[in-house]
């Protein structure tokens, strides 16, 4: 069985330690970093199946680290569980909005920690074994197997949440999904997450939709839907 491969980074090497040997317990293979930076290039030389990200990193903070791996298509559909000591809700909708895919506040459990990164991990797998479930909205193609979402023949570089939600979406168009139901569906009825995070990933989605951003519409006062007309979107 091959292993799951975890890149840490975090610059308390305490921490760190503590970290990889709760995750090498559990048959994880753990990289761990102090600098962003440098977990940066290890990450693009050799992507891991997880990303495990501290804030107040030296140098390049954990913030620029994300923004990086979220930008680049050759990374941002690895999943990243920001780890920060900065719990404020403010905090968390800055992390979400780059695209972090969750966000657990220092100080935390090893067993709460091992119970997000089985959660995240789970979700990615679960996209990635249905393979007939290839969804074509118009010019929308979403590719569960490769975790690839094409508007016009353009590749969206998505991030897994960003996924979850659009192919949650566009499997039933015309229906309204409240903010809850989203949740629930897409990080799991115990998943500890402000309806504004849902917001969040909405913003994310219509941003890198571009012209398509029309094929999600707000229901006032209940959540969001997928248009039942989606025969053309211009990326």
């Amino acid at each position: 069985m091959v292993q799951e491969r975890i890149a840490v980074i975090e610059d308390d090497e305490d921490i760190q330690e503590l970290i990889r040997y709760h995750l090498g317990k559990e048959g994880y293979h753990v990289q761990s970093h102090t600098r962003g930076e440098v977990g940066l290039r290890q990450i693009r030389d050799k992507a891991p199946d997880l990303v495990l990200l501290d804030l107040m990193l030296p140098g390049m903070d954990g913030l620029q680290v994300c923004r990086h791996l979220k930008t680049d298509p050759r990374t941002a559909g690895i999943p990243v569980i920001i780890i920060s000591a900065r719990g404020e809700e403010a905090d968390v909708v800055v992390g979400l909005e780059l695209g972090a895919d969750d966000y657990l506040a220092k100080p935390f459990s090893h067993r709460v920690l091992l119970a997000r990164i089985r959660a995240v991990l789970r979700r990615r797998a679960a996209a990635v074994d249905d393979r007939d479930a290839v969804l074509h909205r118009g010019d929308l193609c979403i590719d569960p197997a490769r975790h690839e979402v094409t508007l016009a023949e353009t590749r969206l570089p998505l991030t897994v949440t960003e996924f979850g939600v659009l192919h949650l979406l566009a499997g039933k168009p015309g229906w309204v999904f409240t903010r809850q139901q989203i949740v629930d569906a897409v990080r799991g009825a115990d998943y500890a997450v402000t309806e504004r995070s849902v917001d969040v990933q909405i913003v994310g989605l219509r941003r890198k939709l571009g012209g398509g951003a029309r094929l999600i519409e707000t229901v006032r006062g209940i959540g969001y839907r997928f248009i039942e007309d989606y025969e053309s979107a211009e990326p």
